[in-house]
Order: C-alpha cells, then sequence, then structure tokens
C-alpha cells in the first residue's frame, strides 16, 4: 500500500508544469506568455522554475490561457441532495476557532 502525499509546494510545481506544457502547445515562449498574461518576464519565469506566483498572477495566466473559469469552481458552495441535507447543515452548531495570543 502506497500513499501520494503531495504538499503545497508540490502541487504548485504540477500547476506550473501544466501551464507549461499549455504555453508549448500554444509555441509561445515564456517571453510571450508573460507579455500575454501582462507579468514581468521573471515573473513567470520564476513561475515555471518554481510554482511561485501570487494569486493575482496565477489567475491573469488563467485568463490568457482561456482556463479562468475552472478557478470558479476553488472552495464553491457545497451542493445540496436533499433538503434534508441542507436541515441537517443548518443544524449543526457552528463553534468559532481561538484566538492566538
Amino acid at each position: 500500500m502506497s500513499f501520494n502525499i503531495l504538499t503545497p509546494n508540490d502541487v504548485a510545481k504540477q500547476i506550473a508544469a501544466r501551464v507549461k506544457a499549455r504555453r508549448l502547445e500554444l509555441n509561445l515562449t515564456q517571453e510571450g506568455m508573460a507579455a500575454r498574461t501582462g507579468l514581468k518576464f521573471a515573473t513567470y519565469r520564476r513561475f515555471e522554475q518554481t510554482g511561485e506566483i501570487s494569486l493575482k498572477g496565477l489567475l491573469q495566466i488563467g485568463f490568457a490561457l482561456n482556463i479562468l473559469s475552472e478557478f470558479d469552481a476553488l472552495f464553491a458552495q457545497k451542493q445540496y441532495q436533499s433538503l434534508d441535507d441542507v436541515l441537517n447543515e443548518q443544524s449543526v452548531i457552528r463553534k468559532r476557532g481561538k484566538k492566538n495570543e
């Protein structure tokens, strides 16, 4: 039995690799992609190498690749299957997290 546990850094690098593959499919250079996204070349290059980028920068890349709508599904509101699911959800007592002092 093996588990494949990804860290946030692993996921970021995988996303960067997929963006790079899409860029190459479109026959764009890093400079061309940076220009298309409105990002500085160094920022875009660092993203492809490390996976590090701001959320806004990642959204700009999504817009340039015409996949911005895929981000809309992130953290989407829960979809209920029945009225009972809604009522059960509302009956759960919500607690606040503790403040760090």
